[in-house]
């Protein structure tokens, strides 16, 4: 059994985590991703990735956990997946050419010991019509993601420019999360100590 645990049932992310390492288990995490009243927005992303790393902990103590939790902000709203085709619409339109923040916060918790950080890219969309909009909600894509939108399916039509790392908006920024956890491991390493016979 791997020492890795990923807290996420995320097709995308599971994909993406094996870019860095082929070791690693599943713990989709049910966590409140209730936001706390008076918290800044751009803290929201790091804080449910705490969440559910130390929800999966309590199932899995003497492993490493990562979680992750990815939101799109725009003119310091929260856009989280879409509850209908209606929210998702409004949601693009509010979009449609405009520069917004896809945050992707990460965890690393291991024995009361714990990583948190967040990456952000900046992404521009297209001006959309709503024929546009319209025929990208009938492919289906969106509905399962936050901001409404899939940068690694059709929603790639949408995007003029991002500035950042793209595997951010796909939903885990496999750089950033690889050096962490190199560092993750070696501060959590114990020295290992040999007892050296008398005489």
């Amino acid at each position: 059994m791997s020492d890795l645990i990923l807290a996420s049932g995320s097709p995308r992310r599971q994909e993406l985590l094996k870019l860095v390492t082929e070791d690693f288990e599943i713990c989709p995490v049910d966590a409140d991703e209730t936001i706390p009243d008076g918290m800044p927005i751009q803290m929201a992303a790091a804080f449910l990735a705490d969440l559910k790393a130390h929800s999966c902990a309590k199932l899995f103590p003497d492993k490493i956990i990562i979680g992750c939790d990815t939101v799109v902000i725009h003119e310091d709203e929260i856009m989280g997946k879409p509850k209908d085709r209606e929210d998702a619409f409004r949601m693009l339109r509010e979009l449609s050419g405009e520069v917004h923040s896809v945050l992707t916060g990460v965890s690393l918790y291991y024995n009361t010991q714990t990583t948190v950080f967040t990456t952000e890219t900046k992404v521009k969309f297209y001006p959309l019509s709503d024929d546009e909009i319209d025929a990208y909600l009938d492919t289906g894509e969106p509905f399962d993601k936050a901001g409404a939108y899939g940068i690694q399916g059709k929603g790639s039509l949408l995007v003029k420019a991002i500035k950042g790392d793209y595997f951010n908006v796909v939903g885990l920024p496999v750089a950033s999360l690889s050096r962490n956890l190199k560092q993750f491991k070696t501060l959590i390493r114990k020295p290992k100590i040999t007892l050296r016979p008398k005489g």
